[in-house]
């Protein structure tokens, strides 16, 4: 049963067809992990804390930069050289204190990651670098959890689905299957180096709590075996179709990978 302030809180939600109070019951039973409380994880934050999550899982060992603000609108100024998990706790306790918050002020690695993961239903990567990405992936992948996932670079984003079954009912992709190996070192330039278009973040990060809060709800169809690809300066959005890679080392047929491994020597750093 719902109290009359989560009634009138979520009722826009409630009414709405294919939702209705069932399904903001599963939000409200939802545990979901977002990797990484930047640019990408402010807006998916906002967005699924407000949706009413039961409880939101943060990870993110940094600390709140003056040069985030462009873009993180979860912080304020006053913010700057707190721990991103204390201060996106504050905000979302703020918006919604029947949320439970779990923040990890950690970074992600072999030793802890299976065990963090495990706990959630749903994990959301929006870190900015490739060993959390492989790493973040791969144990998804060991721990069967379903990842969404996205990323931007200077005026483009992207967001998937991966380790899930598509709308045709296949077995659906993962990171690798599109991504075997990582890209030379420095061949990808930062935001820091290469400079990220403000609000950019902010309409991929929304398109990833639309795809997360489809997955829980079981509403519409959701981006697995998909790639999304916004370009910001043309308004522009291509999907394109993403097969599972039946030799993929580590959810193919024959998976060659059986744990976790040195994802910073993987990706040759």
């Amino acid at each position: 049963m719902f109290s009359k302030e989560e009634l009138d809180r979520y009722s826009r939600h409630i009414i709405l067809p294919g939702v209705g109070a069932r399904g903001q019951r599963k939000l409200v039973d939802a545990r979901v992990l977002v990797v990484g409380a930047g640019g990408l994880g402010s807006p998916v934050l906002t967005y699924l804390a407000a949706a009413g999550m039961g409880c939101l899982g943060i990870v993110d060992d940094d600390k709140v930069d003056l040069t985030n603000l462009q873009r993180q609108v979860l912080y304020h100024t006053d913010d700057v050289g707190k721990l991103k998990t204390t201060a996106a706790t504050e905000r979302i306790r703020a918006l919604n204190p029947n949320v439970q918050v779990s923040a990890y002020p950690e970074r992600l690695s072999r030793q802890n990651i299976r065990s963090i993961i495990r706990a959630f239903d749903l994990i959301i990567d929006g870190s900015d670098n490739f060993p959390t990405r492989y790493l973040v992936n791969d144990a998804c992948i060991l721990e069967g959890k379903p990842l969404l996932y996205g990323a931007i670079s200077q005026f483009e984003g992207q967001v998937s689905l991966w380790n899930t079954s598509t709308h045709e009912g296949a077995r659906g992709p993962c990171y690798r299957c599109l991504f075997p190996s990582p890209p030379p070192p420095g061949s990808v330039p930062s935001c820091a180096e290469a400079g990220v278009f403000g609000v950019l973040p902010g309409v991929v990060g929304s398109m990833m709590a639309v795809e997360a809060l489809k997955v829980l709800l079981g509403l519409g169809t959701p981006l697995a075996g998909v790639l999304l690809h916004y370009d910001a300066l043309e308004s522009d959005i291509r999907r394109i179709r993403v097969q599972r890679n039946v030799d993929c080392v580590i959810c193919g047929d024959e998976p060659q990978q059986h744990d976790l491994i040195d994802y910073r020597a993987f990706c040759g750093l």
